[in-house]
C-alpha cells in the first residue's frame, strides 16, 4: 500500500474553514530559549539562528464588494462553458537569487500587457533555495509577496508552484537557484542523499527518494521539509490565499518540478534524443530495491547493468534493445524491477500531496502535480526514455493512468501536462518521437481516471502553428455549441514571458491566441461561469492500495481528437501577414 503518515509534523487533520490566518504556523512554532525550533508534535529541530517567516506588514488584500455582472444570454453561456482559462509562466529568475523582485516596474508594465491580452493568471516558482536559504526554518517571504501584489494589482489571478529542486541543468534554465546550501552541507558529508547514476555522478537538483523518511536534514526528513516549507507559506500568505487570487498550488515533486527521476540532465552532458538512465544508485535506493527483490524471492537480482549511457539509442544497449525476446525489460528481472523504480516515483507523488492536501485544506485552491512529457523513443517498442524517467509505459502497459488515479484520491489535484504545442512532423525521425499520441494518452488517462488535465507548452513558441496545436489538445473534438464539452482542459500554461511574446506580431498572435481559448469570448473572471468553480479543498480520500494503482496500467485507447482545431488561430496566410506588418513597423517605427 501507499504510505500514509497522516502527517509529516504531527499536525491534526482539520478545514481551516475559509482559509483564515492562523495565529501560528502548525507545523514550526517560535523558538524555545534554547534556541531550538519546535514543532507541534514535540519534535524539535536544531537552529543556530531563530526561525523567520516573515511576511512584511499584512496588506490590505481583501477585495471590495463588485457590482454582479448582467445575466448571461442562451448563447453566449453556452459559449462560456468552452472556455479554458490561461496563464503565462513568470520568468525563471523573476525573484534573484538575492531573494529581490527583479525589476519590479518593468515586471508590471509586462503584467499589463498580460492583462491587455485578456490572459487569466501567470504562474510563478517559489523557489525552496531562496526562501529557506538562510538555514532551517528561516522563511523569507517578503519578495514573493512583493511579487503577488504586483499581480493583483494588475488584475491577474495566480498558479503558485511548491518549487523543492534547483534551477539550472536543464532545457530552458537560463539561471542558476540552487537548493538550500544547508541542505547542500548534508549533501557533503552523505553524498547519498542524492540521484546517482550508475556511473556514480550525484545530481544536486532533487533529493533522492531514497530519503523521504530519513531525518537527515537537522531532524526532519526531506518530507517533512516540504511540509514545514508549505506550511510556512500557508501562514504567511493567508490573506491573498483568502481573497481569491491564488487559484491552483502546483507541488514539485520532482527535477524541473516534475513527478520523474532526472534521467536526462544536461548538466551531466545528456543530449537530444539520448535515452537517459537511470538514477537510483544513492545507497539509499539501492537498499530499497534489495529489500523488495528479497521480499519477492530473488534476492541475488541486483539493479541494471545494462541499459547504457546517456546518449545511447534504445537498441544500443541489452536492456532496452528491440531484437528479440532477449531484452532486459521484457525479463522477470527486468518487469520487476520495472514496478518498483515506477511504483516508488507513484508513492513518493501521492506522499507529498497528501501533505499539501492536508497544509491547504479548506483553502479555495486546486492542487496540481506535473508529468514531463518524454516524447522520444515512444515509437521503440521499450519506451526506453521514458521507462529511465520513471514511467513503465511500453507496449501493452499504460505508465500514466495509475499517477492519474492516484491524483484523483486528492480531492481531484491536476494533472498538469507539457509538449501540447508538439506535432509529429515537426520531430526528427531518428528520435522515434510521437508527441502527440503521448499527448493523447496521457490526457485521456486523467479523463478516465476523473481528475482535471492542464497543459503547458514544453518549449518556448510564437508560431500560430504551436498555438493552434495547443487549441486542438485544449478542445480535442472542438467547441460545443450545445454547451459543456465532453472534454476540455482545466487551464493552458503558456511558457513563458519574455520581451519577445509582447513584441510586434507575436503579441498579435497570442492576443487572438487566447481570445480561442476563450471560446472567442471575453475574459471571464469567474471559474463558475465556466464550469469550473473553485471550492474549499477537502480532504483526501483514503490511500489506494498500490495494487489497485497498477490495475490502471491495462491499456485502453485513447480518446479521439480532431485532426485541427475549429478555433485556428490563423495559417500561413495570418503568418504572411504578421511578416508584412512588421516590416511596416520596422520601416516606419
Amino acid at each position: 500500500m501507499l504510505a500514509t503518515t497522516p502527517s509529516s509534523s504531527g499536525v491534526k487533520l482539520q478545514p481551516w474553514g475559509s482559509c483564515q490566518r492562523r495565529a501560528a504556523s502548525p507545523a514550526l512554532l517560535p523558538p524555545t530559549a534554547t534556541g531550538r525550533i519546535v514543532v507541534d508534535s514535540g519534535r524539535t529541530l536544531p537552529s543556530p539562528l531563530p526561525l523567520r517567516a516573515v511576511a512584511s506588514q499584512s496588506a490590505q488584500t481583501s477585495r471590495a464588494p463588485q457590482p454582479q455582472p448582467p445575466p448571461l444570454d442562451v448563447d453566449e453561456e453556452k459559449m462560456l462553458a468552452n472556455y479554458v482559462p490561461v496563464f503565462v509562466m513568470l520568468p525563471l529568475e523573476a525573484i534573484t537569487a538575492e531573494n529581490k523582485v527583479k525589476d519590479a516596474e518593468g515586471l508590471r508594465l509586462k503584467l499589463r500587457r498580460l492583462r491587455e491580452a485578456g490572459v487569466d493568471g501567470v504562474m510563478a516558482d517559489v523557489w525552496w533555495g531562496i526562501v529557506e536559504g538562510a538555514g532551517p526554518g528561516r522563511y523569507e517571504w517578503r519578495a514573493y509577496r512583493e511579487l503577488f501584489r504586483l499581480a493583483q494589482e494588475e488584475g491577474l489571478k495566480l498558479q503558485v508552484i511548491m518549487s523543492f529542486h534547483a534551477c539550472g541543468g536543464n532545457v530552458g534554465d537560463a539561471v542558476n537557484i540552487p537548493i538550500p546550501a544547508w541542505v547542500r552541507d548534508v549533501g557533503e558529508a552523505d553524498p547519498d542523499v542524492y540521484y546517482t547514476s550508475p556511473g556514480g555522478a550525484r545530481n544536486q537538483e532533487y533529493l533522492t527518494i531514497g530519503v523521504d523518511d530519513r531525518p537527515l536534514f537537522h531532524g526532519r526528513t526531506a518530507i517533512q521539509l516540504y511540509a514545514d516549507f508549505m506550511e510556512s507559506f500557508r501562514e504567511n500568505m493567508a490573506d491573498l490565499l483568502e481573497c481569491g487570487l491564488i487559484v491552483d498550488i502546483e507541488v514539485g515533486l520532482g527535477p524541473a518540478g516534475e513527478l520523474r527521476y532526472p534521467s536526462y540532465p544536461e548538466s551531466q552532458g545528456w543530449a537530444f534524443p539520448g535515452i537517459g538512465q537511470f538514477q537510483c544508485y544513492d545507497k539509499y535506493l539501492e537498499e530499497d530495491f534489495r529489500a523488495a527483490a528479497t521480499d519477492a524471492g530473488h534476492p541475488e537480482w541486483e539493479l541494471p547493468d545494462d541499459a547504457g549511457e546517456y546518449n545511447d539509442a534504445p537498441d544500443d544497449t541489452r536492456f532496452f534493445t528491440a531484437d528479440g525476446a532477449g531484452a532486459t525489460y521484457l525479463t522477470e528481472k527486468g518487469r520487476f524491477f520495472l514496478t518498483w523504480y515506477s511504483s516508488k516515483l507513484i508513492e513518493h507523488g501521492d506522499r507529498i500531496l497528501d501533505e499539501a492536501n492536508r497544509v491547504f485544506l479548506g483553502c479555495t485552491v486546486k492542487l496540481a502535480a506535473k508529468v514531463s512529457g518524454i516524447h522520444w523513443w515512444y515509437r521503440h517498442p521499450s519506451h526506453a526514455a521514458e521507462l529511465t524517467a520513471g514511467y513503465y509505459n511500453v507496449d501493452g502497459r499504460d505508465g500514466y493512468r495509475a499517477i492519474a488515479r492516484m491524483l484523483a484520491r486528492h480531492d481531484g489535484a491536476v494533472l498538469n501536462f507539457t509538449c501540447a504545442e508538439m506535432r509529429n512532423s515537426e520531430q526528427a525521425e531518428e528520435a522515434m518521437s510521437a508527441p502527440e499520441e503521448l499527448v493523447h494518452q496521457v490526457l485521456s488517462a486523467g479523463w478516465r481516471e476523473g481528475t482535471e488535465v492542464a497543459c503547458e507548452n514544453a518549449l518556448p513558441r510564437y508560431d500560430r502553428r504551436a498555438y493552434n496545436q495547443m487549441l486542438k489538445n485544449a478542445r480535442p473534438n472542438g467547441v460545443d455549441l450545445g454547451g459543456v464539452p465532453a472534454r476540455r482542459l482545466a487551464a493552458v500554461t503558456y511558457l513563458r514571458l519574455t520581451d519577445q511574446l509582447l513584441a510586434g506580431n507575436k503579441y498579435r498572435a497570442f492576443k487572438t491566441f487566447v481570445r480561442k481559448m476563450h471560446a472567442d469570448q471575453d475574459y471571464c473572471a469567474d471559474p463558475a461561469q465556466y464550469h469550473r468553480p473553485l471550492k474549499p479543498l477537502e480532504r483526501s480520500r483514503p490511500a489506494v492500495p498500490m495494487d489497485q494503482l497498477l490495475d490502471a496500467t491495462s491499456p485502453e485507447e485513447p480518446y479521439p481528437f480532431d485532426p485541427e482545431t475549429d478555433m485556428s488561430v490563423g495559417g500561413d496566410l495570418a503568418e504572411l501577414i504578421d511578416w508584412a506588418f512588421d516590416k511596416i513597423e520596422w520601416i516606419f517605427g
